[in-house]
């Protein structure tokens, strides 16, 4: 736990930026486009404030690969080379722990079974490896990327499992195995070099396989097909082995085929991904988004290609993201051009010819429209759409600026057109939004045509309480009493002297205080009463023990209680030199401040239901007795008041 660093473990999965004491980017666990998502690095805990979760390393990687606590430490365990000493397992007993694991442990075998096949038998060597070494392919990038052969015989993989212990039902599963009609079973892949598709921490999860026939009716790319470990809309090929590289240069290429992500990687261009022979996604920039905000695009030479990929990238757009083009001449993928130029050119060739999506967008369609007025009209559309899908306003602004020269038409009339087309946007929003609020209320309607009341009726409203008399967080002592905690997680084993105090530390020191004190909020409660136990057990506990807890709850409370989405700006030191004092600086204003805050609200529930009771009261002289204890707490809410500076009116 002490090796497993949290900016290190989300930093492999979430472009962190610093910002004041905290790292913040983009939440992987829900769509955003604004951070909320913050990791304290003293605390070693991520909190998001937009969807609430929160924890330490090993809580991220259980809730970002939906893995167990022994799963998620053996991840640990492994990215930090820390041996974790277990019973040895057979395949049998490993895939009877998890079906899901099985999965995995099949994949992660057939790879194994098509990198011996390529490297070590004569049909691999002869067929296999010789077409990548045609290619030009270096050993070093084929082992990288553990690409295989599969022979070109019906079940010799299949065969190979089962002798190792492997179960067809999981074969078949992941669709490295097929069962025809009659019930026989056969390779999925035969006869054709293979791509291991990893996920994001790199594991095996599905493959791409090429055959080598020329024969027109046999398919050149078979995929896996989905299963409960592979998702294609969600996976992006090359992502384990770039991600380091698209963090450090912030941008990622993005090609179209495993090919040419090994091509780009033997270019010594490492921050390259490709979308699994599928369209892309939004999922799928999404995860680009993660580590970077900006995207090249590789392209081929296919005119036709190029303008039909174009009417899809606006998504990317959408998502905040900045895409930059690259096209190569004359018919040629990135894989061809590369070995056809060589690395250094290659390299050369991609710094040099980077466009922005829009202008690039907007030259390759005037040039098919020529001089056609109603072609012309129709790209301006076009172009305009796509930069009504950028969400940043000033962005969007340069783009009509430059748009304006390259279309030649008024930067005016751009700026009309795509005011008009957001507007039409939220107004579309707008309606669906309210169709939606319809069907839901419809049930909640009167049948005599009546308005529906506003509220409930008076008689469920009390002085106290809220509708049905229950109170809302800001009516009863919920925030008080979380301040309590917050200041217990924060300063409760820290050791003061001040003046009319007794040495000792902050935590008994709020305990003591508040012993008359009871708390109504569960959790608050459940907190403070195991506080109590461990001073009562002679220690001291710090916000880490709660933050660890085993309770999710108390977990969460204290994750939730020991962040902060806001920080202070260090220009106002830096640039303005004004200094300003946090709690910190006089603790003992700061816990006294919560103690008498959570008091005040106690005590003032307490007149409160004494004024009630003696309203109440028939009897004169219970009602003198009921004052009097009225007059008293009075007195105490005087005292508590004059502490905190308040003014008391009536």
């Amino acid at each position: 736990m002490d090796t497993a660093r949290i900016e290190e473990v989300v930093g492999d999965f979430v472009h962190l930026k610093k910002r004041g004491t905290s790292l913040i980017g983009n939440c992987p666990f829900h769509g955003e486009k604004t951070p909320s998502f913050h990791v304290s690095v003293t605390k070693g805990i991520y909190k998001c404030f937009g969807c609430g979760k929160g924890g330490d390393s090993v809580r991220f990687i259980m809730d970002h690969e939906k893995y167990s606590y022994p799963e998620a430490l053996k991840f640990l365990a492994n990215k930090y080379n820390i041996e974790v000493q277990e019973t040895e397992l057979t395949p049998q007993d490993a895939e009877a722990q998890s079906a899901k694991e099985s999965l995995y442990i099949v994949s992660q075998f057939a790879a194994a079974f098509f990198v011996k096949q390529l490297w070590e038998t004569d049909e691999g060597k002869s067929i296999g490896l010789s077409y990548f070494k045609e290619r030009g392919f270096r050993e070093d990038i084929l082992k990288k990327f553990e690409v295989g052969y599969s022979p070109d015989v019906w079940d010799a993989m299949t065969q190979s499992a089962v002798s190792a212990g492997h179960k067809l039902e999981f074969l078949e599963s992941t669709g490295l195995s097929i069962k025809n009609d009659n019930g026989k079973i056969y390779d999925r892949f035969r006869g054709r070099v293979m791509f291991p598709i990893h996920n994001f921490t790199g594991r095996i999860i599905g493959f791409g396989g090429r055959t080598l026939k020329t024969d027109k009716n046999v398919p050149k790319y078979v995929n896996s097909p989905e299963s409960e470990i592979y998702h294609k809309s969600n996976v992006l090929y090359g992502l384990f082995h770039a991600k380091k590289a698209i963090r450090d240069s912030d941008n990622c290429y993005l090609a179209e085929g495993y090919a040419d992500v090994l091509s780009v990687h033997q270019a010594g261009i490492e921050n390259v991904v490709a979308s699994s022979g599928t369209s892309l996604t939004v999922e799928q920039i999404k995860l680009i988004g993660r580590f970077t905000q900006n995207i090249t695009i590789l392209f081929d030479g296919d005119a036709a290609g190029i303008k039909a990929s174009l009417r899809g990238l606006d998504m990317i757009l959408e998502e905040g993201l900045n895409v930059k083009i690259v096209s190569f001449p004359d018919g040629h993928d990135p894989d061809s051009y590369m070995h056809h130029v060589g690395a250094g050119a290659f390299k050369t060739y991609l710094e040099q010819n980077r466009k922005d999506f829009i202008l690039y967008k907007a030259n390759v369609l005037l040039k098919d429209a020529g001089n056609d007025p109603i072609k012309r009209a129709g790209i301006i559309r076009d172009i305009v759409e796509s930069i009504a899908k950028i969400p940043d306003p000033i962005k969007a602004s340069v783009f009509v600026r430059e748009s304006s020269s390259l279309l030649e038409i008024e930067e005016r009339i751009l700026m009309s057109e795509l005011n008009k087309m957001r507007s039409n946007k939220v107004k579309k929003n707008f309606e669906s939004n309210q169709r939606a609020n319809n069907n839901t209320s419809n049930q909640n309607t009167f049948s005599s045509g009546a308005p529906e009341p506003l509220g409930p009726p008076d008689d469920l409203w009390d002085d106290t309480a809220g509708p049905s008399g229950q109170q809302s967080a800001a009516e009863n002592d919920e925030n008080q009493e979380k301040e309590i905690v917050r200041l217990l997680l924060a300063y409760g084993h820290e050791f003061v002297n001040w003046d009319n105090i007794d040495d000792m530390y902050i935590g008994p020191f709020i305990m003591q205080n508040l012993a008359d004190v009871e708390f109504e909020n569960a959790l608050c409660k459940k907190i403070i009463d195991h506080y109590k136990t461990e001073i009562d057990k002679g220690r001291l506990p710090t916000a880490n023990h709660f933050i660890k807890h085993e309770e999710r709850d108390i977990a969460d409370l204290a994750i939730t209680l020991s962040t902060s989405e806001y920080a202070l700006s260090e220009n106002w030191l830096n640039k303005h030199l004004i200094y300003v004092k946090d709690e910190s600086m006089n603790l003992k204003a700061t816990v006294l401040g919560g103690i008498f805050h959570l008091k005040k609200r106690k005590v003032d529930k307490i007149l409160t239901n004494l004024l009630k009771e003696i309203k109440e009261e028939k009897d004169t002289d219970n009602q003198m007795i009921l004052m009097q204890r009225y007059g008293v707490i009075k007195g105490v809410e005087r005292e508590i008041s004059k502490f905190l500076g308040s003014v008391i009116v009536k």
